[in-house]
């Protein structure tokens, strides 16, 4: 004779495979960010490129718009 499952048991199972598609959920949202991340790096460091480069780019003007006082004034 088998015995019919309880609804505790039906409960039981229902949370399980609840729980199991939450961890499925949480998994490739933790893999979503962790590409994200990867991506924020590489991001970061274009960023630190671009900076370098526009700060250079800043002396190197500046320089050109307002030369040293030093060179115009003649040597003792």
């Amino acid at each position: 004779m088998q015995s019919q499952p309880t609804n505790a048991t039906q409960a039981k199972d229902r949370n399980y495979m609840q729980l199991g598609h939450s961890l499925a959920r949480m998994s490739r949202a933790i893999a979503q960010t962790a590409d994200l991340c990867e991506l924020m790096k590489v991001n970061l460091d274009a960023m630190r490129v671009l900076a370098a480069s526009h700060a250079a780019q800043f002396m190197t003007v500046a320089m050109e718009l307002n030369p040293d006082d030093t060179e115009d004034e003649p040597r003792e």
